[in-house]
């Protein structure tokens, strides 16, 4: 027996409950993992409250990453004693997630935990850190380097958002971040962060073409934030786009992208390629230490996490939130 937070539907909506659970409950999967952490994302918050139908089938153990040891195995890639990191691949959706204290999980969705990073450091970063770092991969792909200009980074108090401010910097990129919590000026700073944007400048509807400010865009937030920051970037510029924060729908015009030939990239990291993930988290590893972990990332337990969940939603958690197990 072990304990997981479990999501059940009924007639009255979504509950999730923290209990005890039999190993034979387990679905299948050809690795099995005593988890050491895991990590309370934008979308468990969602599965755990029901406000968005992310969980496919019940019950569901939410949690998109997990850090962990290897129990059993009858993988050639994994042998019991090894540590293992996953993302995403559809885990706490269709799949049960990252927490609860064991996990059973099929190999080809796992890597390696890095060397430089224990089991709660590498879910400081989690998927958040590790869909910043795939934006800014995207950026550099693009060509961009810190002489042709800033980068506005949209949502910047969230995990993805703080990620790519803190990464952005260190590489010596100029960071414009812009967040709808102005009394968090002095945190986006401390991450890098040289100018503070009010997220209401680009929330509203804006026109097609507007004032080339930036050289680059790492957003966050979707909607009309996502579509002013395409309008505001510079000719030959990159906007990426992971999040949808503001919401789903992109009320745009294709003026930026055939009068100023900018490109918009989207970042997938669920289904992301194993080769693409490595390389994702090789650069972590070679670019943040323990103290920009620190940082952004804040501790909790498993019986914490369905408060915390209405925290995240409410916009009241800054940074990133490791479930320590």
């Amino acid at each position: 027996m072990f304990n997981a937070l479990v999501i059940n539907k009924d007639e009255q909506g979504y509950h999730a409950t923290l209990r005890q659970v039999d190993d034979a409950e387990l679905p299948q999967g050809d690795v099995e993992i005593a988890v050491q952490a895991s990590t309370l994302n934008y979308k468990d918050a969602l599965a755990i409250t029901g406000k968005s139908p992310v969980v496919r089938q019940f019950p569901m153990v939410p949690g998109i990453d997990l850090v962990g040891e290897v129990t059993a195995s009858s993988s050639a890639r994994f042998k019991p004693g090894d540590q293992v990191l996953l993302n995403g691949f559809g885990v706490g959706e269709t799949h049960w997630g990252g927490l609860a204290e064991q996990a059973r999980l099929n190999s080809d969705w796992l890597i390696a935990l890095p060397s430089a990073f224990s089991a709660e450091q590498a879910m400081a970063i989690g998927t958040a850190g590790y869909t910043a770092m795939l934006s800014v991969l995207a950026l550099e792909k693009h060509g961009l380097t810190p002489e042709q200009g800033p980068i506005l980074v949209t949502g910047a108090n969230g995990g993805v958002g703080s990620y790519a401010v803190r990464i952005l910097s260190k590489l010596g990129f100029e960071v414009h971040a812009s967040t709808g919590r102005p009394d968090e000026a002095d945190y986006l700073k401390n991450l890098g962060a040289s100018t503070i944007i009010d997220r209401a400048e680009l929330s509203e509807a804006g026109k097609p073409l507007q004032k080339e400010r930036w050289a680059g865009v790492v957003d966050c937030v979707g909607s009309h934030t996502l579509v002013n920051a395409c309008a505001q970037t510079q000719y030959g510029g990159a906007v990426t786009a992971c999040g949808l924060a503001q919401g789903m729908d992109l009320p745009a015009t294709v003026m930026p992208f055939i009068l100023r030939g900018v490109t918009l990239y989207g970042i997938d990291s669920v289904m992301r390629p194993l080769a693409d993930r490595e390389q994702a988290w090789q650069r972590l590893a070679s670019l943040l230490t323990s103290d920009d972990l620190d940082q952004i990332g804040a501790k909790i337990g498993l019986e914490d996490v369905t408060e915390y969940a209405h925290k995240l939603l409410d916009g009241s958690v800054r940074g990133r939130v490791i479930v320590s197990l």
